[in-house]
């Protein structure tokens, strides 16, 4: 690691805009077209919006909200604020009033960015409930703003920015490594969220340590379609912009596979979820296929493995191998990967366990899916996938400057630049997320192979303790379940249970495909899941699936649920985690009828 202390975000940016000022710094879409701006353009919008911000004389390190989907304005708005030396606190886009009240009240939030109707109708009602906030200010001029005189749109706040500010002169001078950067409520599976302080030589620290290990230049397209709201994103996102690279927006997530073809990307960060539904998908339709397609699949699926297991040892690829390689590219894996855009590079992924036989599959194809771990309280990552030596079922190695251990109970400790401050306003919760000596507690299990790899095994709060004594990692489980092409969410249940059960949302694409081709007639979805040759399909697919898990582990018995579990019901959290507590009280009566006793007629 450099000695020197790391450069500061905003320097990075600035040098950006002054240096590359015509080359493309991002892509959004308006109108259904995809739009450019360029480093000048952007520079001068990030200095408007902190000319604008300073003629309310705002303090040092004042609390800004932002409360929007993915949108250019996001990170316009973002960087504005941190040019005045304020902090800048996320809010999920989907995120319900009351969740948006807390953090609102919690930060004393005075200026909140929203994004469309949807977050400004909602933040209106909480401009008569929070004290705090006295100005809304909404990205998409086509909100309507009900004659609120505390609300403005952003284009008109830009405006009507000064065209010097002796402030914003003195503050991009006085600028500091110490100052936070950012205050991110951490959603929290239990409990209120928390806010983790992170500081400009933490996120510093992050980007300088994955130099060490990738290469990002101007040559690079990223899409950001996970929510900046949350760290992974939004650092990733930051790290490309300051590396040169093109940055593009995507509002609606859920349209990721139809923009991949358009934007052509070389790197891309996900979450497992979209790994699982590309394998699914492929393999879907190599079913479908001919026998002799089927055949091809599988010997360019051998040849691939192949030679992805000699790269990742760090061998050479024969001649002959590397001919039947590119064979197999272009009769079948360059087909798979052009739905991705044709040019991916690398992606990261993190947020979840990737399925081994998922992160070979991605591998044989020749996409290098760098697997990590990491948490908001560590500015993200904090182990990843080095280009070769990485182990499948592993999350890697930690990143250059950051120290992993294993404490009492199998606990994951970490220590390093990347650590967070604390949580704000919560000094006996930030204690208690320490030990004597400084180091994290990550409140994950796991350990160190003998290759310095970390391997994750479950949340320490998350193991499940059932009747008859034995230990459930209920993570492993869904994952494991999750692989099968007609589940889209799991939620297992063992804890003083004498046997593991599971609440399943079917895959209703695939399931009411299934059902169009047995000739199942059915009204509704509730139908559908209630019908006796779907349930017993269901199980047969489960009596394959779990073979791999021990006897104790394999669910016993399941119910189908006719709906999705939900951020607005709280059901999941924003970064889609079970919220267990809440589907347990939701669910009761379904969870109650799998464990009642089998009465004779």
């Amino acid at each position: 690691m450099n000695d020197n202390p790391p450069s500061h975000l905003v320097s990075l940016i600035r040098q950006r805009s002054n240096n590359n000022s015509s080359q493309t710094a991002i892509r959004f879409s308006e109108n259904h077209q995809w739009q450019s701006m360029n480093w000048q353009q952007l520079g001068g919008k990030v200095d408007s919006v902190s000319r604008s911000l300073l003629t309310d004389n705002l303090p040092v390190q004042t609390n800004i909200g932002i409360w929007s989907q993915n949108l250019p304005e996001w990170t316009i708005a973002d960087l504005g604020i941190l040019q005045t030396r304020c902090v800048t606190v996320p809010i999920y886009p989907t995120s319900t009033a009351e969740q948006a009240r807390y953090i609102i009240e919690d930060a004393g939030i005075s200026v909140l960015f929203v994004g469309e109707q949807e977050q400004f109708d909602s933040a209106l009602k909480l401009l008569d409930n929070c004290e705090c906030l006295e100005k809304v200010i909404v990205f998409d001029s086509r909100t309507d703003l009900k004659g609120c005189d505390k609300a403005l749109y952003f284009s008109d706040f830009m405006a009507s920015a000064p065209t010097e500010s002796e402030l914003l002169t003195e503050r991009l001078k006085n600028q500091s490594l110490d100052d936070l950067y950012t205050l991110i409520y951490t959603s929290g599976t239990t409990g209120q969220p928390k806010g983790v302080m992170l500081d400009y030589n933490s996120i510093g620290a992050s980007f300088e340590s994955h130099d060490l290990l990738i290469h990002i230049d101007h040559t690079d397209v990223s899409i950001a379609f996970l929510p900046l709201s949350h760290i992974f994103e939004r650092a990733w996102s930051y790290y490309v912009l300051t590396r040169g690279a093109v940055n593009c927006y995507l509002k609606d997530p859920t349209k990721i596979a139809e923009v991949l073809p358009t934007l052509k990307p070389t790197v891309v960060c996900a979450v497992p979820r979209f790994y699982e539904k590309i394998y699914t998908g492929v393999n879907t339709m190599v079913q479908k296929g001919s026998p002799v397609k089927r055949f091809i699949f599988k010997m360019a699926m051998k040849v691939g493995l192949t030679t992805m297991e000699l790269k990742r040892q760090g061998k050479t690829v024969p001649g002959y191998l590397t001919s039947l390689n590119q064979l197999a590219d272009k009769m079948v894996f360059s087909k798979i990967k052009e739905k991705l855009g044709g040019r991916i590079r690398f992606m990261p992924c993190g947020g979840a366990r990737l399925d081994d036989e998922i992160n070979r599959f991605f591998h044989a194809l020749g996409i290098n899916v760098k697997v990590g771990y990491g948490m908001t309280e560590t500015t993200a990552t904090v182990t990843c996938f080095h280009d070769t030596g990485y182990q499948f079922g592993s999350c890697g190695s930690p990143l250059p400057g950051t120290q992993v251990k294993i404490g009492q109970e199998g606990e994951i400790l970490v220590k390093g630049p990347t650590v967070m401050r604390g949580y704000y306003k919560k000094p006996d919760e930030t204690a208690k997320t320490f030990d004597a000596d400084g180091w994290l507690k990550t409140g994950d299990a796991g350990l160190i192979d003998g290759t310095g790899q970390l391997r994750i095994t479950e949340r320490i709060k998350e193991l499940m303790k059932t009747s008859n004594g034995k230990y459930i990692a209920p993570q492993y489980i869904e994952g494991t379940l999750g692989k099968d092409r007609f589940i889209e969410q799991v939620a297992i249940i063992a804890d003083a249970r004498n046997y593991v059960s599971a609440l399943i949302v079917p895959a209703f694409e695939a399931l009411e495909e299934y059902a169009k081709s047995i000739n199942l007639k059915y009204e509704n979805k509730m139908e559908l899941i209630l019908n006796a040759d779907i349930h017993a399909m269901f199980q047969d697919r489960l009596d394959q699936i779990q073979g791999e898990l021990a006897r104790f582990e394999q669910v016993k018995k399941f119910t189908l649920l006719p709906r999705e579990f939900s951020i607005e019901m709280g059901e999941i959290t924003p970064t889609l985690k079970l919220r267990r507590k809440i589907i347990m009280e939701r669910f009761r009566k379904e969870v109650e009828a799998m464990y009642k006793p089998v009465t004779s007629p």
